[in-house]
């Protein structure tokens, strides 16, 4: 399958994303309040669903909305949320149910917006072997983006990992690394005509597996 520049344009696009985790963890650096960033993100994730609800509704607003964004939306996102609007969803989340460990909200959130976008350029270009919609080449992109972020990326952020003496513990990066890339891979259903979006499940669940399994080193 051919890399389209459509392709490209949407994630470039989602690598503004990665302003979320550095609001959530730097925030508080600033003297922001702790809820603020939350807040700021549940309004912004709110203001994206309604946007939504009134395309697929008001046919005027649908047209604004391709003229705005068209050249960058998959096909089914025609008819169903956009990926941009649940990664917000994802940020809204970790803000809350990590309020007291934005370092994790930190990590979760760029390695998958990083991850995701290598799988999916990835895949798209060289990807062979099939699984499901998705490549094995693509996920093996993205788990080992998460392996390299984890280990000479991140680390390079001050105080980012203080919870851990600066670096990582190995256990948690393959964990984490492995959680990103299956629950990217495989599709979250809850029933037949219920599936969670990957954009907006990933992060949460990576969060807390960085959560239970920190206790085994802090």
């Amino acid at each position: 399958m051919q890399l389209t520049s459509q392709e490209i344009g949407r994630k470039l696009l989602h690598l503004f994303a990665l302003l979320m985790p550095i609001g959530i963890f730097y925030g508080p650096a600033l003297h922001f309040p702790k809820l603020l960033v939350g807040i700021f993100l549940g309004t912004l994730f709110a203001g994206s669903c309604i946007v939504e609800f009134l395309r697929f509704r008001i046919p005027a607003v649908q047209k604004i909305f391709f003229v705005m964004f068209g050249s960058m939306l998959r096909k089914e996102e025609s008819f169903k949320i956009t990926g941009s609007t649940w990664i917000i969803g994802a940020g809204f989340l970790c803000s809350i149910l990590f309020t007291k460990e934005p370092y994790i909200s930190f990590i979760v959130l760029s390695l998958f917006v990083l991850g995701d976008a290598a799988a999916a350029l990835v895949g798209i270009s060289l990807g062979r072997i099939k699984i499901g919609k998705k490549s094995l080449e693509g996920s093996l992109a993205c788990f080992f983006t998460c392996i390299i972020l984890s280990v000479a990326v991140l680390p390079l952020i001050p105080g980012l990992l203080s919870a851990w003496g600066g670096k990582m513990p190995l256990l948690i990066v393959f964990v984490t690394a492995l959680v990103i890339t299956v629950f990217e891979l495989v599709p979250l259903k809850i029933s037949s005509n219920i599936i969670i979006n990957d954009n907006l499940a990933v992060p949460v669940i990576a969060g807390y597996v960085i959560l239970l399994l920190q206790k085994f080193f802090v």
